[in-house]
Formats: C-alpha cells, sequence, structure tokens
C-alpha cells in the first residue's frame, strides 16, 4: 500500500506558488520563490528527524535541551530544475550532503534518459530526499529514486512543488514506500506532458533560457 502524499497548503507556500505561476514572474525572481518554498517545504519533510536529548550551559543555567540525532541528510536534486531547490534547502539544513542525478525528457516518448549521476560516498548512511519542482509524468522522479536504490539506500523522500496526477500516481505504483511532498496538486498534463495549469518549463524560468 503507497504512503499517502503530503500536499502542503500552508499559507506562504501557497502565496509564493501563485507568483511563480504568473507567467510575468521574471527568471530572478522565479529563482528566489523556488528556494524559498523549498525551504518552507523541507522544514515539512524533515519533522520526522529524530531527537536526542542533551544539556546545554546556558549563561544563566545549565539546560536540558534536544538536538537532532544520528539520521544524516543529502538531497539529491535531478538535473537541471532541480537545482533551483537547493539553496533552499541548505539554508535549513546546511550540513546535509548534495548529490545530483541527471535525466533529461526524450521529447518523443516523453521518458527519462540518464546521462549523470553522482551521489555522496556514504548515501546508503542517509536518509535521501530527491527534490525536482515539477512532477509531470514521473518518469525522472520514478527512475532517479530507482538510481538512487541501487546504491544500497533504505530511506528515501521526494520532494516537488507542483504535481500532475499522473506523475503522483506514477511514482507511488513505482515506489510506494516513498514519502511524496508537494505543494500544489494540479488538474492533469497535456499532450505534450505539461501540468496544466502549471508554471510552465521550471528550468528555463530558472534559469532564463526560454
Amino acid at each position: 500500500m503507497s504512503l499517502k502524499p503530503f500536499i502542503m497548503d500552508h499559507p506562504l507556500i501557497q502565496h509564493k506558488i501563485s507568483l511563480l505561476r504568473d507567467k510575468n514572474t521574471g527568471s530572478k525572481e522565479f529563482r528566489e520563490l523556488v528556494a524559498e518554498v523549498a525551504m518552507l517545504m523541507c522544514y515539512e519533510a524533515t519533522r520526522d528527524l529524530p531527537l536526542k536529548e542533551v544539556e546545554i550551559e546556558t549563561p544563566v543555567a545549565v539546560a536540558k535541551t534536544k538536538v537532532i540525532s544520528g539520521r544524516k541528510l543529502a538531497f539529491v536534486p535531478i538535473l537541471r530544475a532541480g537545482i533551483g531547490m537547493v539553496d533552499g534547502v541548505l539554508n535549513l539544513v546546511p550540513a546535509a550532503k548534495v548529490g545530483h542525478i541527471g535525466l533529461y525528457r526524450d521529447p518523443e516518448t516523453l521518458k527519462p534518459v540518464e546521462y549523470y549521476c553522482k551521489l555522496p560516498v556514504d548515501v546508503q548512511e542517509r536518509e535521501v530526499i530527491v527534490i525536482d519542482p515539477m512532477l509531470a509524468t514521473g518518469g525522472s522522479a520514478v527512475d532517479a529514486i530507482s538510481l538512487i536504490r541501487a546504491k544500497g539506500v533504505k530511506n528515501i523522500k521526494y520532494m516537488c512543488i507542483i504535481a500532475a496526477p499522473e506523475g503522483l500516481k506514477a511514482l507511488s505504483d513505482a515506489h510506494p514506500d516513498v514519502q511524496i511532498y508537494c505543494a500544489a496538486l494540479d488538474e492533469k498534463l497535456n499532450e505534450h506532458g505539461y501540468i496544466v495549469p502549471g508554471l510552465g518549463d521550471a528550468g528555463d524560468r530558472i534559469f532564463g533560457t526560454k
């Protein structure tokens, strides 16, 4: 049985997504918004990190307080649009390692083609959060997670900003134990494999290549 996707409804996230969708939002602002949304989403995606109690000496007294225990994180953006989310998540978890997976979508078949995979050497000891702004057909996400699993990683999450129902189903069916976090679930894919209403091509809008 698949884990239920976590769809975020926080007002700050929804407000920023409205700005992302606007075709008049320029690349600089778009990049900043993607990073901000990623940081807000990461706050929720890391909610289950385990804690341990420690003693800290404050300027006033000794306090029993909590720190993150044991579990190390790695973020793996799917190139190239996933890079836009990296700064945001690293702002929250600066000690995390970052891997990269390069996949592009064949325009004829709409299937993902792998061209690059570089993961931290100790990735199997880490909880991995795969990040990509758009979950469209789901092909890239499915393949990226399969590549990470092949390296021996047990704990994997997936985080996107906007998802199509088709992509959500494909990813859930292929990897039912991966928790999916998304900020908006849109209506459908069009005949070209773009999310409707979506926000256009996230990579082009992040890097100004449209």
